[in-house]
């Protein structure tokens, strides 16, 4: 991240040299007016704004609190230990926690160090990336899950990214836009923030979060981007392991949420692949077989004659021009 950037979030507000000088009790009036500690969002918020960005306050504990708005941590540098559902985690720089308004939460003492940026987001300001998200996901029903008056539930997310670059450089546009208080860009904002958001969803392997309600989204998107991405070794045995599942009931999880079995998503990716290979490549059909996992070719011919009623060989002769690739 920009290293002027980080410097300017790393200045010592009047708040944290206020602890600094050994004043160690929460400055609860910056957060709220009320006697217990539910942080309010216009406390924050210019009237009109959907958005904002504050530097987590280091040198103090944060006790189990709330907040009436959607806030995002992310990880700027250093760590920041949070308490969710009575276990400490801590975040690493390039993490992100999602937190909508029902979640309590308390934070460990951060040092100089340690910055996290804190997004506080109004409900209003993720409709432009929820329509991004399009299909049903854990990102998708996160943001619903914001708007639920009736049994509301508390739900957080959290992505160990690892300092994915992509979205580092987006999270950065972001916090120095807001930082800088440039009104023109909410806009901008609220789609690059879609944006994050899709790139987060390559990370559900990586993610960590308190509704049981969203499992099954998180299990079948990880199968499909494991499908995407090994194809050509792809086994639901090693699904099973990362999620300690059995075979059995994976299978019909995977089955009740899409409609195919392990082996029918993982057919429709390499007969996808093979024929862009047949369309848009030179390499022979025996080549293409090898390429997309199959090691019986006359199982490929037969599966492939059932599905497209040609051989690959008549495929290629008759769709080399095509501009779109059946599957």
């Amino acid at each position: 991240m920009n290293e002027q950037l980080i410097r300017k979030m790393q200045e010592i507000s009047p708040e944290e040299q206020s602890y600094l000088d050994g004043d160690m009790a929460v400055k609860k009036d910056i957060y709220t007016s009320k006697n217990t500690l539910e942080i309010d969002r216009n406390r924050f918020l210019k009237e009109g704004r959907l958005v904002t960005v504050r530097p987590h306050s280091r040198f103090i504990e944060f006790p189990a609190h709330r907040h009436n708005y959607i806030e995002i941590m992310y990880v700027c540098k250093g760590t920041i230990t949070h308490y969710l559902d009575g276990k400490e985690v801590t975040m690493q720089k390039g993490d992100m926690l999602l937190l909508n308004q029902h979640v309590q939460h308390g934070v460990q003492k951060a040092g100089y160090d340690d910055i996290g940026i804190n997004f506080i987001a109004l409900p209003e300001f993720f409709d432009i990336p929820l329509q991004m998200l399009k299909e049903k996901n854990v990102l998708a029903e996160f943001l619903v899950d914001t708007l639920r008056q009736n049994n509301p539930v508390s739900h957080y997310l959290l992505f160990r990214l690892e300092e994915d670059p992509a979205i580092e450089n987006l999270m950065e546009n972001m916090i120095a836009s807001m930082m800088n208080d440039d009104r023109n860009e909410d806009g901008i904002n609220q789609y690059t923030m879609g944006i994050v958001f899709l790139y987060l969803l390559r990370h559900v392997d990586c993610l960590t979060q308190n509704s049981s309600q969203s499992y099954k989204d998180v299990v079948v998107q990880s199968t499909l981007n494991y499908i995407d991405t090994w194809y050509k070794t792809a086994n639901l045995t090693k699904i099973a392991e990362d999620f300690h599942q059995s075979l059995s009931v994976l299978s019909k999880l995977i089955k009740q949420s899409t409609g195919f079995t392990f082996q029918e998503l993982l057919q429709r990716k390499r007969f996808q692949k093979a024929v862009m290979l047949l369309v848009e490549s030179d390499l022979s059909v025996e080549e293409i077989v090898a390429a997309v996992g199959y090691e019986n070719q006359s199982c490929f011919y037969r599966q492939f004659k059932a599905r497209y009623g040609m051989t690959p060989r008549k495929y290629r002769l008759e769709h080399k021009d095509d501009q779109e690739i059946r599957i």
